[in-house]
């Protein structure tokens, strides 16, 4: 905690917080989903009575969790599962004077509910790495299913567009314009609006530059810092450096992770990195967050396209309606993109590295001194991006800073002097924001009626931000 900003967290105390209706109303129905998978799989394992009884104990105590935080009861340590993480969970709870559910600062609160589900599973013989998210995840991958469609062949033609220019100049505007659209559909992730990828041609993006589809959606862009991060990565670029690495802090899995890739596999063959590191979360986290598991997952769908998407899931078979089967044209597009994926992992251009200190409660104010490695390790790469509002509030620190503070600022010793270049693509879902300029906040709360005190407008998902800071 020593390393923290000395401003106040968001809590769930505060009735002007999305904090407040997080801890009464969004945490129950997650757990009531958590043990709702628990019990279908618990249901399954007739053949296995040790296995059956002590996921039966794992939904007992799931229940119990549900009703202390409903309850508002105290927090309680965290059980020792062997892991060094718990100590630090701990010894930070102890130092908040063990607080309740619902008037605790609400980042701690939320890593630590499910870091501390996890422990169940953790301390379990026959339940180890299960993730009682997983179908969440594959359901809805299956449901994005015309977008990743498209996507396949919109890349498909992209990279075939990229072979064919290799010995012809490309002026750097157009190649600025394709890594902004880039970007822009893995910003967005499950909301993406494919009208963005029409055009995906050299000749054609310069067009797209100015298209209604790209104002559409930049319009909702509060702050754009791509073009920064564009010149660092063609800077390195036309100094011919071996090495060119690009780090992302993952997500979700899904769809999101699916663009992701798209994402890693065009800056590889734009030649806008050499190398390309995944970073995963180690246990089931926030939901939807990337874990290893759904990596192989994804991969699997993608190789066998037909077997994933034609095989009826288990409500399409209690609702006895069978998926539409897919195209051979559809079919090709998705076995391209495997091969392209399963090429570059083989050849180390695309890897994926997990690391526990995703899944710590504090901030990454903390990282240069609590995981060192991990830090100079980040300091080789050209540029880190990381996803998604979680990797943002944990970036600020999810302190109530002023929105008109600089990015830079907020980042504390992530920012300039740290070596390393970040990059944050958030589609914003919390209350912390800030590189606003000056009036831009409270003229949204205004435009969102309701509560002026509440900044319910960076609650929905509707705005992003994409800020940029550089480590020299």
């Amino acid at each position: 905690m020593e390393y923290e900003p000395k401003i106040a967290p968001y809590t769930t105390a505060d009735k002007n917080s999305f904090g407040w209706p997080t801890g009464r109303e969004r945490w129950p129905i997650i757990i009531t989903q958590a043990i709702d998978d628990v019990f279908r799989t618990v249901s399954k394992c007739d053949d296995d009575s040790e296995k059956q009884q002590e996921g039966k104990a794992i939904v007992a105590e799931i229940s119990k969790l549900k009703y202390e935080v409903q309850h508002d009861r105290q927090l309680t340590p965290i059980r020792d599962d062997g892991h060094p993480d718990v100590a630090v969970y701990n010894s930070e709870l102890e130092v908040m004077g063990n607080p309740t559910w619902l008037n605790v600062p609400w980042l701690y609160a939320e890593c630590y509910l499910f870091r501390r589900i996890n422990t169940y599973f953790s301390l379990s013989t026959h339940w180890k790495g299960y993730d009682m998210f997983a179908r969440q995840k594959i359901s809805t991958f299956r449901s994005s299913r015309p977008a990743v469609l498209e996507l396949a062949g919109r890349y498909r033609d992209l990279v075939q567009q990229l072979h064919a220019n290799k010995d012809r100049h490309v002026d750097e505007e157009t190649e600025k314009s394709l890594f902004m659209e880039m970007c822009e559909i893995c910003l967005w992730g499950n909301a993406t609006d494919l009208s963005l990828l029409t055009n995906l041609t050299y000749e054609d993006i310069q067009k797209l530059q100015g298209s209604e589809a790209r104002k559409a959606s930049e319009k909702n862009i509060l702050i754009n810092d791509l073009e920064a991060a564009f010149d660092v990565l063609i800077k390195a670029k036309k100094e011919n450096k071996k090495e060119r690495r690009v780090d992302i802090v993952l997500d979700n899995a899904g769809f999101e992770l699916y663009v992701d890739l798209i994402l890693s596999g065009y800056l590889l063959q734009a030649g806008l990195a050499t190398r390309v590191v995944l970073h995963p979360k180690s246990i089931p986290w926030f939901v939807s967050d990337v874990l290893p598991s759904d990596f192989a997952a994804l991969l699997n769908a993608v190789a066998q396209p037909r077997k994933f998407y034609e095989t009826p899931s288990e409500d399409e078979t209690a609702q006895d309606t069978t998926p539409k089967p897919l195209e051979d044209q559809e079919v090709d597009e998705l076995s391209f993109l495997f091969q392209e994926w399963s090429t570059f992992h083989m050849e180390g251009q695309l890897m994926m590295r997990p690391n526990r200190f995703w899944t710590q409660a504090g901030s990454f104010w903390r990282l240069p001194k609590l995981e060192p490695e991990l830090f100079e390790d980040l300091k080789t790469s050209e540029l880190v991006i990381f996803k998604g509002d979680l990797n943002y509030r944990k970036l600020t620190a999810d302190r109530q800073w002023d929105p008109t503070t600089p990015f830079v600022e907020a980042i504390g010793p992530m920012g300039p002097g740290s070596g390393v270049n970040v990059l944050a693509l958030r589609t914003c879902k919390a209350d912390v924001v800030v590189g606003l300029k000056p009036g831009q906040d409270e003229k949204l709360r205004q435009e969102q009626g309701g509560n002026p005190d509440a900044r319910k407008w960076a609650w929905s998902g509707k705005w992003a931000v994409v800020s940029f800071s550089s480590g020299a």
